[in-house]
């Protein structure tokens, strides 16, 4: 975005969209994200906003405002200056106290302007002013020199005031090819969009609450079918260990498989072969052919314990 002098640039676009935040930027106000700041030498800005009426001396009048600004100019070209913004006479040099709102405005924007300023931003300008003040402030933004962007809704300020139109959505400022009138058309055509939309939309929501409706429907639906054979699981695991109780109980010496296996296998360790045996010389034959033999004969095995 490239601000030349002389431009005068009207924002456009609904609330929220962040015009007042793009003319935040531009005066330096709140710190870019991004991009970078390219400023002239010579750029004095002008920086107008409605919370600025909070910096103006409630004690003071117009004109001390003015003097705190040009203590050497004499005092008949300011008052001839603050005229102009319709401080005339004991208004003048009055309190600003009890102004209203659009009498401090008037007092506010006539010191901006005072200080010469070669780039003016604006942020809603006419806010509280009356329908005399706005006209009075629309001629003198015509005869300004010096570049302007401003924010305003007032329809006549844009006409009178704008060379140029940007529309400012989405983060991005971009122009507007057309007046006023293309603009009215333009957010005619945005609006029937959105109204066409509407029922689209309406009809997509309908949907999805009837489905998110019909899944808890077949949830609940299948939670009541597995409560009652919930209810029976449970009843039979009770029966279950209740029986297993009772076996117990009437059994309580059985061997099992297992303790009579190895029970088996002990006794079977038990059972001792007797090696064999050699006949000595002292024993006395029971049979015909000993005396024929001349070395020991084993005998037959004794087993000491018949399986």
């Amino acid at each position: 975005m490239t601000l030349r002098p002389g431009c005068r640039i009207g924002l456009l676009r609904r609330n929220g969209a962040g015009k007042s935040t793009l003319i935040k930027l531009l005066a330096g106000a709140i710190e870019q994200q991004g991009g970078q700041r390219k400023e002239a030498k010579a750029l004095n800005i002008g920086y107008f906003v409605q919370h600025q009426l909070e910096q103006l001396r409630p004690d003071e009048s117009p004109l001390q405002h003015l003097v705190r600004l040009e203590p050497t100019t004499p005092e008949q070209e300011l008052r001839d200056y603050m005229g102009g913004f319709d401080f005339r006479g004991d208004m003048a040099t009055r309190a600003i106290e009890p102004f209203s709102g659009g009498e401090k405005s008037r007092l506010a924007l006539a010191l901006l302007i005072r200080t010469k300023p070669n780039l003016l931003l604006l942020d809603e300008p006419t806010n509280h002013l009356d329908l005399e003040m706005r006209e009075a402030l629309t001629f003198a933004l015509q005869d300004y020199e010096g570049g302007m962007v401003f924010v305003s809704h007032d329809r006549h300020l844009l006409r009178t005031c704008a060379d140029e139109l940007l529309l400012v959505a989405d983060g991005k400022a971009v122009e507007f090819d057309g007046d006023l009138d293309d603009y009215a058309a333009w957010l005619a055509s945005q609006r029937n969009a959105e109204r066409t939309a509407e029922p689209e939309q309406a009809a997509e929501k309908t949907e999805r609450l009837q489905n998110r409706a019909d899944s808890k429907a077949s949830r609940q639906a299948l939670l009541a079918q597995r409560r009652p054979l919930i209810k029976e699981i449970e009843q039979l695991e009770k029966k279950i260990a209740k029986w297993s109780e009772e076996k117990q109980r009437s059994t309580p010496n059985l061997p099992t498989p297992t303790t009579t296996l190895r029970s088996t296998a002990k006794r079977a360790k038990k059972c001792t072969v007797r090696p064999a045996c050699w006949v000595s010389r002292s024993m006395k034959p029971k049979c015909a052919g000993w005396k024929s033999m001349k070395r020991w004969k084993p005998c037959r095995p004794l087993i000491s314990r018949a399986l």
